[in-house]
């Protein structure tokens, strides 16, 4: 079925046109079809479909994923990245059974310790030398170019121990091997922060970059806050990834009062930050605006900047023959408690709230999870 859109205001995306052709196809049309179903935005902003960079969807092959449902559609997220939830032994799985199976894009980082997150901090993927098979990895990644978006390691101490920074070291070799992004989570140590980021290279991504651990912030001293910013200057992506343990709404509002603004908003959502402090993407965006992110830099934050670590259509995803690919939502008055992953508390005036996504030519309403 064909559809145009109508009565809308454009955010996020480089054209602005009164109407949205799309054709029978699911692509973009320049001239709208005899036939077509009317879609009324109800005068709410229309933007590239959101993109979630930091989520875990392997439902059933993790003990903390939530179903890919849970992080989609219905909360007005068109796209998104498993984090890691997936290492080379079970990859097979989270293809077949998630990332193939669902109408929202979904790409994965594929973790570079073998078992993944099948039990998450229980059972540590980066206990010693043998919980990495480079080969293996190497191989499902040539396997599976389509789909994986880069590497992933969590080098923070819970999960290496005293093995400390050489899991990171062989992630980023793997990473440089097959020209990938690295995805690196930043936490308590061992390793120290700093050692972390001086293995990075422009492209590679910080996730949690505004948590407030001790020994694993960026606002631990001054001079490692000054590091973080001459990372992001040279091309290093920071990503909120907030998640039950790793976002402080003080480390973001200092930053960016500082000058320190994320690259993209993720939720790092799991079974143990559904229903608090995360909820969803849109929630998640609302926190940064809270604490200082503008409207149109929290929406560069879930569209231009993670839809093209994706290789997703952005800026340009009104041009002819692109699939159509959007969120439709409201930017409302509130007043609304939130907590952030330390259970420090403010109170949302303005919330972002989804109304519906267009993939294709398939329209489905959305909305934020309800508290």
């Amino acid at each position: 079925m064909s559809l145009t859109l109508v009565n809308f205001r454009i955010t996020g995306l480089d054209d602005a046109p009164d109407q949205i052709h799309i054709g029978d196809d699911g692509l973009v049309a320049e001239n709208a079809a005899p036939d077509a179903r009317i879609i009324d935005c109800n005068g709410a902003f229309l933007s590239p479909g959101w993109c979630d960079l930091h989520v875990h969807v392997w439902h059933g092959g993790t003990d903390i994923s939530v179903r890919a449902s849970q992080a989609g559609r219905p909360t007005g997220v068109t796209a998104m990245a498993d984090a890691g939830s997936a290492g080379e032994a079970s990859f097979h799985g989270l293809r077949e059974y998630v990332i193939d199976r669902q109408s929202e894009t979904v790409r994965a980082f594929l973790n570079i310790g073998s078992i993944g997150l099948v039990a998450c901090n229980r059972v540590p993927e980066l206990i010693d030398w043998r919980s990495i098979d480079i080969d293996k990895t190497l191989a499902v990644v040539e396997a599976n170019r389509d789909v994986i978006c880069g590497i992933k390691v969590r080098a923070s101490g819970v999960i290496v121990g005293s093995w400390g920074i050489t899991p990171a070291k062989i992630a980023k070799r793997v990473a440089e091997m097959t020209k990938l992004p690295l995805m690196v989570h930043v936490g308590e140590p061992p390793p120290l922060i700093d050692e972390v980021f001086e293995l990075l290279t422009p492209g590679d991504i910080v996730t949690h970059c505004f948590n407030g651990k001790a020994a694993g912030s960026i606002r631990d001293t001054d001079a490692l806050f000054k590091m973080a910013q001459d990372m992001a200057a040279r091309g290093i992506l920071m990503d909120i990834g907030h998640g039950s343990a790793s976002f402080n709404f003080e480390t973001a509002r200092a930053s960016m009062a500082d000058g320190l603004k994320p690259f993209s908003i993720s939720t790092d959502l799991h079974l143990h930050s559904l229903e608090d402090p995360v909820r969803d993407l849109a929630t998640t965006m609302s926190k940064l605006y809270g604490v200082g992110l503008s409207f149109e830099d929290c929406i560069e934050a879930v569209c231009a900047g993670p839809r093209g670590v994706l290789g997703l259509s952005g800026r340009g995803g009104l041009a002819a023959g692109t699939r159509a690919d959007f969120t439709v939502f409201d930017f409302a008055e509130a007043s609304l408690p939130v907590l952030d992953s330390q259970g420090n508390s403010m109170t949302l005036e303005r919330l972002f709230e989804p109304r519906m996504t267009v993939i294709g030519n398939d329209v489905q309403p959305a909305a934020r999870r309800a508290s």
